[in-house]
């Protein structure tokens, strides 16, 4: 029996084979680029959160901190350790992210991706 399933589409005159498999790598793909186009809106929001002078100054040292930890070249709970060690970076970081965004006013928050949008769609 086969592992992989073939799917033929026909493109003009020529017909193309591609696996399942290959779809779903794709799919993946296109995934993964919408996540990474996604941080990058959500870094430029939290950039204009941070400049807020309306940002209460706990959430903009907690925000200050996340970005401090994911740039340090050292972690609280060394890398080598098994899986708690490369745990600790996708707990601490969104964990005092998600903090400081509670604290945010939420106008502040979503007037700030209003101008992240605005700014995208004129360029």
């Amino acid at each position: 029996m086969c592992k992989h399933k073939s799917i033929r589409f026909v493109d003009g005159f020529h017909g193309t084979s591609v696996t399942v498999s290959a779809l779903r790598s794709m799919s993946l793909f296109n995934r993964l680029i919408s996540k990474t186009r996604n941080l990058k809106h959500e870094i430029q929001v939290y950039q204009l959160v941070f400049r807020d002078p309306r940002t209460p100054r706990l959430a903009k040292i907690l925000l200050g901190l996340a970005v401090g930890y994911a740039l340090l070249p050292f972690d609280l709970i060394p890398d080598f350790i098994p899986v708690i060690g490369l745990l600790d970076d996708l707990i601490v970081i969104p964990a005092l992210v998600l903090i400081a965004l509670k604290m945010i006013p939420r106008h502040v928050v979503e007037e700030c991706r209003r101008r992240v949008q605005g700014a995208e769609k004129g360029a």
